[in-house]
């Protein structure tokens, strides 16, 4: 392999994780496949975020060519309040009862993680807490107006404007943004992707 092919395949389209993976120096295609996203009956958050991460990228990894070694990441994000998950917001009025309800409270971020390796398969799981201080209804109306909230599980985005509504957090910055670093980083060093290369030693 060289050094500008790809070392693995990224099963989701999301621009925000493109981002993240870029960040840390990872080469990367795109191959991503839909799937499913119902949600089972009485499947708990975190079961539901893993099932549908590792589900996305054995969709991916099924359409690629059967002798590529390359792993494949997945990964799947749901804004959680209490066991209810809310997803992307269909409109304005569900929008404004995302954050209403999200509104001086604080509630968590569960981003799974899945990566497919010829060795097998592994996934992980990170979840964060985030706290928002109390809108006001004129807020979250200009919010609605901005375009940002319209793909964003839980109607908001941490790196845009959504962070002005964020009093706190504890957790994974990345991991609210849709790729957990620490646990993508952990997957692929255990695929036997080096992220920071060896260099030659330093003379101190």
């Amino acid at each position: 392999m060289t050094d500008a092919e790809p070392q693995i395949y990224l099963a989701s389209r999301s621009p925000r994780r493109r981002e993240l993976l870029s960040q840390i120096g990872v080469r990367f295609a795109v191959a991503a496949a839909d799937c499913d996203e119902t949600r089972h009956p009485g499947e708990h958050p975190e079961d539901y975020v893993l099932r549908l991460a590792l589900e996305k990228t054995r969709r991916a990894r099924a359409r690629l060519p059967g002798d590529d070694p390359r792993p494949v990441l997945g990964a799947d994000t749901a804004v959680v309040v209490g066991e209810r998950i809310l997803g992307k917001p269909t409109d304005l009025d569900d929008s404004l009862a995302m954050l209403g309800l999200l509104s001086g409270r604080c509630h968590r971020v569960l981003t799974a993680v899945a990566l497919i390796a010829a060795d097998g398969e592994r996934t992980d799981l990170s979840e964060s807490r985030v706290t928002f201080r109390t809108l006001t209804q004129d807020e979250c109306l200009r919010y609605w107006a901005t375009g940002e909230p319209r793909d964003k599980a839980g109607g908001y985005g941490i790196q845009g404007l959504g962070a002005l509504f964020i009093a706190g957090l504890t957790g994974s910055y990345s991991g609210v943004m849709g790729l957990p670093l620490f646990e993508t980083a952990r997957l692929l060093g255990q695929a036997g992707i080096e992220l920071i290369p060896p260099t030659r030693e330093v003379s101190r």
